[in-house]
């Protein structure tokens, strides 16, 4: 039976040990997915253990996806684009890194009959999340994105060509078409929180939170009631698994896969 796991930080409340059971189940596949809580300053210690210990792959998520890059010995061409990993497969005696959120944001997309040629984006946050977002959306033709960071600063050394404003400015922005949310703001259990205010959602057509859990997120509630299209981050969780999967297993999983996990994941 081999080992597969999430590293991160804080990782009481993730869905990824069901999806995962779920998809090798479909797979018709042994397998246990077991939740790596590592401080930052064991990162590569565990990395090391982990592939001593040969396990199957691991996945990544906050605060480590960008961290735990300079640890690894390769990494895909779509992550040093993105400048982040979510996936990390051990094969013959290296830990290769991917970015499969890339993938799942795509999918994501796709699903919900998200059109992005010729449209302008407003992505909110700077993180890890937010660089397979930006990446996917520059090649898949978007027309223009914006960028909002707290620390404009810090959002343009990493983002030197695209354009980076406060959080106070959304309130001036017009002729956006869809508006995302990278952050962790408003994610289980601090549901309290939205990262923009209800009255800034009317001037987008859709709201896209990458966040999960809850599954209808404040941000997305006042977008819905503002008459917005509204997309949850819960699509995106499950298509990354299982590009995960593919590239753990060398196998290619059929879309049906990732639609009956998805409907299964979505009425827990």
């Amino acid at each position: 039976m081999k080992l597969y796991g999430l590293i991160g930080e804080k990782l009481t409340h993730s869905f990824s040990p069901k999806i995962h059971e779920l998809i090798l189940k479909e797979l018709k596949k042994e397998g246990y997915y077991h939740l790596f809580e590592i401080k930052k300053e064991n990162l590569k210690d565990a990395l090391c253990g982990l592939k001593a210990l040969e396990v199957g792959g691991v996945n990544v998520t906050i605060p480590y996806k960008v961290e735990l890059m300079k640890y690894l010995d390769e990494c895909s061409q779509e992550a040093k684009r993105i400048g982040a990993v979510n996936t990390i497969c051990f094969k013959e005696g290296k830990a290769i890194g991917y970015n499969t959120d890339y993938y799942g944001f795509g999918m994501m997309l796709h699903i919900n009959n998200i059109e992005l040629k010729n449209k302008r984006a407003l992505i909110l946050g700077t993180g890890g999340a937010s660089k397979a977002v930006i990446q996917y959306l520059l090649d898949e033709g978007i027309k223009d994105i914006t960028i909002v960071s707290r620390d404009i600063h810090k959002g343009k050394e990493k983002y030197k060509e695209v354009e980076i404003i406060s959080y106070d400015k959304i309130k001036n922005l017009k002729g956006y078409d869809m508006v995302i949310n990278c952050t962790p703001c408003g994610m289980y259990p601090h549901v309290d929180a939205s990262p923009v205010k209800k009255e800034e959602l009317l001037n987008f057509h859709t709201a896209i939170d990458l966040i999960y859990n809850p599954q209808e997120t404040l941000f997305l509630r006042d977008a819905k009631e503002n008459g917005l299209k509204i997309v949850n981050g819960l699509y995106m969780l499950v298509g990354q698994a299982i590009k995960a999967q593919e590239l753990w297993n060398d196998l290619k999983v059929e879309d049906a896969i990732c639609h009956k996990v998805y409907e299964k994941i979505a009425k827990l």
